[in-house]
Formats: C-alpha cells, structure tokens, sequence
C-alpha cells in the first residue's frame, strides 16, 4: 500500500480530564446531553482488549469519552477483551440499543468485516479505528500512516547500530492485525536492501500472535538460544514485544542492544531513556481520537465531515476507503521531551524510581 501524503489536520483539541471505571469487559454507556446543537444518534465503541496495548483503556476510553460528551453525542464504548465473539455481541447488543454509528478497533479483518455486514445491514454506519478492517464496508478509516511507522521503525534501528555489521532479528506483531503487515513492509523497506547488500544480516523473524508479550518473551529467548546469543539488534514492532526482548536480554545478563519500538509508552519511554530501548515511536493518540469522534459526531448528527479533514484513501483490498491518516514521529533521548510536552505522558507516570535522574536529565520535570 503506498502512503499517502498527510496533510495538517485541524481538529477540535483541549478536553477535559475525566474519571473511568475499566470492567473485564469494560464498558462505558453515556446517554447524558452536553454542548452542541443538533440531535444526535448514538455512537457505540468498540475497544479490541487490554493486552496488545495499555492505550485503549488509558488513553483512547477517556479521549473519546470525553469527546462525545462534549458534543453533546451519547456513547456507548465496550471492550472485547480479545475474544471476537464478544466484539460479535457486544456490536450487535449497541445496535439492539439505538447505536446509529460504530466506532470498531477490529480484533481480526473476518470478525471485523461480519460486524460491519451485519451493521450496514441494519442502516448502521461503522468507522474502522486505528485498524483497518480488509474487505469491510467501513464508511471511513480513521489511523496513522502506518507504512510511515515502520519506515521510522527501520530507519531508526539503522542509525542506532551506527554502521555495524549486525544480525537483526525481527519481532513482528500479530499476524492478524493488518497494522503488522503494514508496520513490516515499512521496516522492511529499509532494511531489505541493507540485507541484499550484506550490510545487515537477516536473522530470525518471527510475529508474535495477538500481541502477546508473555509469547514474545519465550519466542525471543528462542531466538537467542537458536543463534548462541548472535543478535545485535531487534526490530521489535511495539514497546510491549521490545520490553519482552529487553527481559530476555537482561535474563541472560547480556549487554544492551538496539532494540525498537512503538506507542511511546511509560515503560517504552522509562526504556529509551535508560538506553535499552534504542527508540519508539511516538503516534499522538489524542488527535487519533479527536479525529474518529469528529467524523462519527458528524454520522450521528447527518452531516458532512469538516473540509480537510478526510485526507488519503486506504485499500481494503476490494475498494479504497476515504480515510483520515495522521503522521508518526520518531522518539529517543534526544526528543523524548515531546511525549511530555504534548501532555501524552505525565513525568509521575515515568520519572519514578531509578528513572527520576534520568528524566532530570532529559529536561523533564
């Protein structure tokens, strides 16, 4: 899939805090009125788990909360826990509730692809979340350039390894999920060529199902014992697969290596300013969530998204859906301030313990 150029997006910001209680299956049903003009349909969210990602539930749950209140919108949002029955359910029982519009993170393309047969089917309007759901009938795709995320991926292992002639290895994320596949041959442009030239040697490459850190471990450490330990760097497509590698690495009581990943998460960052974690990338959830709940607000009120907001199409491998598509940003030790100063993370969420002079350090306070 070529990336299409992002343009600037201007969208509605600065939302106020809000507390949230997370369930096993958790779920958040907001039928109150707020400000806004204009009577609107009810949006339903569908949230994938709690373990590929600590975002969902801490970050994108309040972000959208709080947005639709905001506008006035009532919202019902789920999280499916990883079982795609329950996603199955829990769309159908939104829908059963007067939901006119889905906001979907899929938990698989086929799952994804059933609910929203199942929603157009019902006059129900979805937008595909953050992932984008292969041969769906999604009306919008709402995400990062994701190609663009892997690019940065490779590029920035290449620059942490300085030049070396260095086995890498690569922790790709779930098969599953078509965000890996898009993450992979963004990476793998990079690195491609540098293997066909002899630069870099391609060493074990492995995806790790759903996600899962405790399997990323265990395939990692089967890595190392595979190789006799001969890996000088890790393509780790997340913070969670790049911590699941920096365990390893720290079991063994070998020395730090570059190690990638992506989320800039509290652990990911404590891990890039410690020097285990070589970089991550930084995908400003906010605006991601500003964006998909200015596009359904638009659904549930009738009415036509604002100019410029809609900017590149996504092939779903049976069409090209209008698709909202924000730009990634490379983090390390040199710019790890950003993450801070877009107010993302809160220094107390890091700077703790053994990490509070490294943020000193940094310039966070």
């Amino acid at each position: 899939m070529s990336s299409p150029v992002v343009r600037a997006l201007a969208i509605v910001g600065a939302l106020s805090g809000l507390a949230f209680g997370v369930a096993a299956c958790g779920s958040d049903d907001d039928d109150n009125g707020g400000s806004g003009g204009g009577k609107a349909d009810k949006v339903g969210v569908l949230l994938p788990d709690s373990k590929s990602s600590v975002r969902w539930e801490s970050f994108d749950r309040p972000l959208l909360q709080q947005a639709f209140k905001k506008a006035g919108v009532p919202v019902e949002i789920q999280n499916a826990q990883g079982d795609k029955s329950t996603q199955q359910q829990q769309a159908e029982q939104m829908i059963t509730n007067g939901a006119k519009v889905l906001l979907l993170v899929n938990l698989d393309s086929g799952s994804g692809a059933a609910i929203e047969s199942n929603a157009k089917s019902r006059g129900v309007k979805v937008i595909d979340y953050d992932r984008l759901t292969l041969g769906g009938s999604a009306e919008y795709y709402v995400s990062f350039d994701n190609v663009a995320v892997g690019k940065l991926q490779g590029q920035g292992l290449v620059k942490c390894l300085g030049g070396q002639k260095a086995t890498v290895a690569e922790l790709n994320g779930s098969p599953t999920d078509n965000n890996a596949t898009l993450f992979a041959q963004g990476y793998n442009s990079v690195l491609n060529p540098l293997y066909a030239s002899g630069k870099l040697e391609k060493g074990p490459n492995q995806s790790v199902p759903d996600w899962d850190n405790q399997q990323a471990l265990t395939i990692f450490e089967q890595m190392l014992q595979k190789t006799n330990n001969n890996i000088q760097g890790v393509l780790a497509a997340n913070d969670g697969l790049g911590n699941s590698v920096i365990s390893a690495l720290k079991a063994r009581k070998l020395k730090q290596i570059p190690v990638t990943g992506q989320d800039a998460t509290p652990e990911g960052v404590q891990n890039v300013l410690s020097g285990d974690q070589c970089m991550t990338v930084y995908k400003a959830v906010k605006k991601e969530a500003d964006a998909a709940a200015t596009l359904a607000i638009a659904l549930s009120k009738k009415q036509q998204p604002q100019a410029g907001l809609v900017n590149g199409t996504s092939d779903d491998g049976k069409r090209k859906v209008p698709s909202v598509l924000l730009t990634p940003q490379a983090i390390t030790k040199d710019n790890v301030k950003v993450v801070f100063d877009d107010g993302f993370l809160k220094p107390s969420e890091v700077c703790v313990g053994q990490y509070k002079s490294l943020c000193q350090q940094a310039g966070i306070t």
